[in-house]
């Protein structure tokens, strides 16, 4: 057996579990190993996350973010800074020709995500938005339901990713989920997961060819202290949808329907009480799936009775996902078999599927009038934040 491929990672801004032992998982392919990490104020900061991860002393240790992406020990950055912040910190990345894995929401808009990808194409490096829900093994099991016409055809997905927060008492004025010049509210930080089931469901289960952008209509209330999205209630309308058409026509539109909100909780007695948080429903019957929508770990396949073909089938249960850590290293995995086979970009994750996803947003934030400080906004690099 050939040595697993190793990457080296550089972090910005901390992670859990990229370091968990891949045999945890049936992954014998790819190994990580993080070789610098970075925080923009202090040394000390990334020495600390080093020594806790169980990082190799070799380690290097920056207070500074131009430090890290000038290591030669580095293949490919972690970016998990505030949104805000993502098109720089990945632009200084790509420019000094590291890869890039960065977090969800990928931008502040589709503008700069797009001038990313197309550095990336152009300096032939791999990037990725870190969506890592879409890693898990569950997501791969119900798109594959949803590609194989396990539910016939598809005509409505709904799904709720809420946290229920006294806002004033917890996030008051400053902290970074209500903070404009942060890109804070629940649509970046919340919506993005509910958004990622509408597109993982209605949209990557079509062949790239069929695949389409949505129109948008959305209503948005803001945080009465800073005027970011605290309530963001949208509906998609996907022209092609999979699965066979009930007209005989060759395709058939669906309706996502994602809702997000910092005030109330989908889950209110965190016991699951109030049912699934996403509901994907097809002609064949309905997948439900247990929240949260960001880390889910039970779904269950209710079949259509009126079916003939149907009438006999029972609920089908399926509660044994479990997720060894955290979770975030299935699309670390990823990103190492992209990088060691050459590939720019994700099949799972792919650019153009980022780029739709944050034309939604902004079509969302335009409808709801919300919008943030040009200095995070604009296509200019590089500007102090």
């Amino acid at each position: 057996m050939s040595s697993p491929y190793t990457i080296r990672w550089g972090i910005l801004v901390f992670t859990k579990d990229i370091l968990l032992d891949p045999a945890t998982r049936d992954v014998s392919d790819i190994k990580h190993t993080v070789t610098a990490a970075a925080s923009s104020s202090s040394v000390d900061r990334a020495k600390e996350f080093l020594q806790k991860c169980g990082c190799s002393p070799d380690a290097s240790a920056y207070g500074s973010y131009e430090e890290l992406v000038k290591d030669e020990n580095v293949d490919i950055v972690y970016v998990a800074t505030p949104h805000s912040h993502h098109y720089q910190n990945t632009m200084l990345c790509l420019e000094a020709g590291k890869h890039v894995l960065c977090e969800k929401a990928f931008t502040t808009n589709a503008v700069q995500a797009k001038k990313l990808i197309e550095t990336a194409k152009a300096k032939s490096l791999f990037l990725m938005e870190a969506v890592w829900t879409r890693f898990f093994p569950l997501s791969f099991e119900i798109r594959k339901i949803i590609t194989e016409g396990g539910l016939g055809g598809v005509h409505r997905v709904i799904v709720d990713n809420s946290f229920g927060d006294n806002m004033e008492e917890k996030y008051g004025t400053k902290d970074r989920m209500i903070n404009m010049d942060l890109a804070g509210g629940a649509l970046l930080d919340l919506g993005i997961y509910s958004l990622t089931w509408l597109f993982q469901t209605l949209y990557h289960t079509l062949p790239p060819q069929s695949r389409q952008p949505p129109k948008v209509i959305s209503a948005v209330t803001p945080y009465h202290l800073t005027g970011a999205d605290e309530m963001t209630s949208m509906i998609l309308t996907f022209p092609t949808a999979p699965g066979p058409s009930p007209t005989g026509l060759s395709t058939h539109p669906a309706h996502g329907i994602a809702l997000t909100n910092l005030r109330v909780a989908t889950d209110p007695d965190h016991q699951k009480s109030s049912g699934p948080a996403i509901k994907i429903q097809g002609t064949k019957g309905e997948i439900q799936v247990g929240g949260p929508a960001f880390r889910p770990m039970q779904w269950k396949l209710i079949p259509n009775t009126k079916d003939p073909a149907l009438k006999d089938k029972k609920v089908e249960e399926h509660n044994n996902y479990p997720i060894p850590g955290h979770g975030m290293f299935w699309e670390a995995d990823e990103c190492a078999r992209c990088v060691r086979d050459g590939k720019l970009e994700s099949e799972v994750m792919g650019w153009d599927e980022s780029v739709a996803i944050m034309e939604v947003m902004d079509q969302v934030r335009q409808q709801g009038g919300i919008k943030y400080p040009e200095k995070i906004e604009t296509l200019q690099y590089p500007i102090a934040l």
